[in-house]
């Protein structure tokens, strides 16, 4: 069975993903949306699903209009939940989070925070409140009636050789793209937008009773986060947007940047395994890549136990995410080298709505190249400038051939609005690169301040320790005060 790059990512691309098709790709001001909405009814909290279950965690659901135009007409659910502050005199406001994707779940987020060691004094703070965006998991979800095949071959297509290899991708691009498009959910695909899930999160503010929220975010919540304090500027209270993808979200830009986190990250590994000597991949930096470059050659032109070139640079880039799964991803490059036993990649129990959500979003938010051709030539430059990723991750993919219909313009994310946005971001971080968060920095002007943290992986709060980094969120979240001005972060060694 052929398995692409993209599944290799699944576990950590619920932080990460990208793909659109053509008209004009500029962003522009979103459409108006009718302010005089009915207030949502208030929320009923109550038991959390099974598998959604966890410590102090409840659940209840929200019915919010399909298109936000037309606040009465057909309603679609949202499954939320929350994890109350335990201190009544301490509590500020509500925060709500998201963990990333597109395509992820965050109903058990808040739990999964708590249990990373956000802190005490923030969860004392805010009730915390997570949430499965519209089309995912137990929200309305979406279908592109997957088969078990194609959940394999994912989002990210083989990495392309040549521009031959991009022609031979595009008629499986455009069958997946169909097949979205003809599905028992296709009524809901012109909605399920980034946009539209924003203001989705606005109706939760408003059941929730709170004047206004505050959010944390991860990859492509950042983006999410972006989209809402861009759309509704004074109703967010402190907004952190940790892992942040550019301005445009996931859009070809975003996506071809996944080759260059490859590139930033990479040399990370290759000390790590140049300094391990026990791994046989090289005993300088230099070694460990030129091995990376035969590896991939050989399993180009012979796949063993299932892992082709293209997986192998999937699951390289999928364990360059964290610093603890480096020795596991030396493991794994031994065991191909010397032809031990490989990790049998699974399919998660939610692969068929995750990736169809994902393409949902991605394909639905921007219009993405419409002809062969363009992804032809970004193959070819990626193929070059990043060679390790690039020629899969600038090919052809289903937004190419994705619906034209869209309600809106995508959200141009700008400076007006209070200053009232902190960013947290990696250096080398694989998914969403230091490039891309630059850009998001710059189109927010002086409503943001961002700390940068020299460290390699994906994600800063509260997973990676820095201590840093950790103090100015926290401090953010607790106090309203950031730094004064944009904070460079210095590694520190693990714990």
């Amino acid at each position: 069975m052929r398995r692409s790059l993209s599944l290799a990512l699944t576990a950590a691309a619920l932080a990460v993903t990208a793909l659109p098709a053509s008209v004009s790709s500029a962003a522009t001001t979103p459409t108006a949306i009718p302010t005089a909405i009915p207030t949502p009814g208030a929320l009923e909290w109550g038991p959390c699903p099974e598998g959604a279950d966890a410590p102090r965690l409840e659940c209840s659901t929200l019915d919010v209009p399909l298109d936000h135009r037309r606040p009465n007409g057909r309603q679609i659910e949202i499954a939320v939940s929350r994890l109350a502050s335990q201190k009544p005199a301490q509590r500020r406001g509500v925060l709500l989070t998201n963990p990333g994707g597109p395509g992820g779940s965050g109903l058990t987020y808040p739990a999964v925070l708590a249990a990373s060691g956000l802190p005490r004094e923030v969860l004392d703070s805010y009730d915390i409140i997570g949430f499965d965006p519209r089309g995912v998991g137990r929200s309305t979800p979406v279908t592109c009636d997957l088969t078990r095949e194609q959940q394999w071959r994912g989002n990210f297509p083989p990495y392309a050789h040549t521009a031959a290899d991009v022609t031979r991708e595009a008629p499986y691009a455009r069958k997946i793209a169909g097949q979205c498009a003809g599905s028992r959910t296709a009524w809901m695909l012109p909605h399920t937008t980034t946009a539209n899930t924003a203001r989705d999160m606005d109706r939760l503010r408003a059941a929730l009773g709170e004047p206004k929220l505050s959010y944390l975010g991860a990859s492509y919540g950042s983006y999410l986060g972006a989209v809402y304090t861009t759309l509704f500027p004074r109703r967010g209270d402190r907004i952190v947007l940790d892992s942040n993808l550019g301005p445009g979200g996931y859009d070809v830009t975003a996506m071809r940047l996944f080759a260059r986190g490859m590139r930033d990250r990479f040399p990370d590994f290759a000390a790590f395994a140049a300094g391990h000597p026990e791994y046989g991949l090289g005993s300088t930096p230099e070694q460990v890549t030129a091995t990376f470059y035969e590896l991939v050659e050989r399993l180009d032109a012979k796949p063993v136990q299932g892992f082709d070139g293209t997986l192998f640079r999937g699951y390289t880039f999928e364990k360059l995410y964290a610093d603890v799964s480096l020795p596991e991803l030396a493991t794994f490059w031994k065991a191909v080298d010397t032809g031990g036993r490989l990790p049998l990649p699974e399919l998660p129990a939610n692969a068929e709505n995750l990736l169809s959500a994902r393409f949902a979003v991605v394909c639905g938010d921007t219009r993405w190249p419409g002809t062969i051709r363009e992804y032809q030539r970004n193959a070819a430059v990626d193929r070059l400038r990043y060679p390790m990723l690039g020629g899969s991750t600038a090919s052809v993919n289903p937004c190419a051939f994705w619906p034209r219909e869209r309600t809106e313009p995508p959200v141009r994310i700008t400076g007006r609005g209070p200053s009232n946005v902190l960013m947290l971001q990696n250096e080398r971080d694989p998914g969403t690169p230091l490039a891309g968060a630059r850009e998001l920095r710059r189109a927010f002007g002086g409503r943001a301040t961002m700390v940068t943290v020299d460290q390699g992986g994906h994600g800063v709060y509260p997973y990676a320790g820095n201590s840093c980094a950790d103090d100015a969120a926290t401090t953010f979240l607790t106090t309203g005060e950031r730094p004064a001005r944009d904070l460079a972060c210095a590694a520190e060694p693990v714990k």
